[in-house]
């Protein structure tokens, strides 16, 4: 049933909680895992302020990632990660609605609460325009 999962992940604490949720789900059908991670213009622009060289915002970037890839790794799924540019929320739908999936999984708080306030969830707007279903997780 879920055999082709979209994670959509920012390395926080609600992402990983996510990624628990998505490796019992694929865990259950066999499934395989894609980790998307968003990264808008503001979060580009100092990361490369304030990083030396495109390998070294490449590395910390995966490195936000690293506990979630290490749990998908530990239970022997297969896995990709992708690093996409664009404000998270519309830029991940667009992502979701080309790819192939059976559901989304992604965390009900992000990195930036103050966006959140402001313009509303990343994971609400996901919940709206995504074409599958989507897990929202606390």
């Amino acid at each position: 049933m879920f055999k082709s999962i979209l994670l959509a992940s920012d390395g926080s604490e609600h992402s990983f909680r996510a990624a628990e949720k998505a490796v019992g789900l694929a865990k259950l059908h066999n499934g395989a895992i894609d980790i998307v991670y968003s990264v808008d213009g503001s979060t580009s622009k100092t990361d490369v302020l304030t990083n030396n060289s495109k390998f070294e915002i490449e590395r910390k970037r995966k490195e936000k990632l690293a506990p979630i890839v290490e749990l998908i790794k530990k239970e022997n799924l297969p896995y990709n990660v992708h690093i996409i540019q664009g404000e998270p929320g519309p830029t991940i739908v667009n992502f979701a609605n080309k790819g192939n999936y059976d559901c989304v999984v992604i965390g009900s708080r992000g990195l930036n609460k103050l966006q959140t306030m402001v313009l509303g969830s990343v994971s609400h707007k996901i919940a709206k325009r995504v074409e599958v279903p989507v897990l929202i997780v606390k």
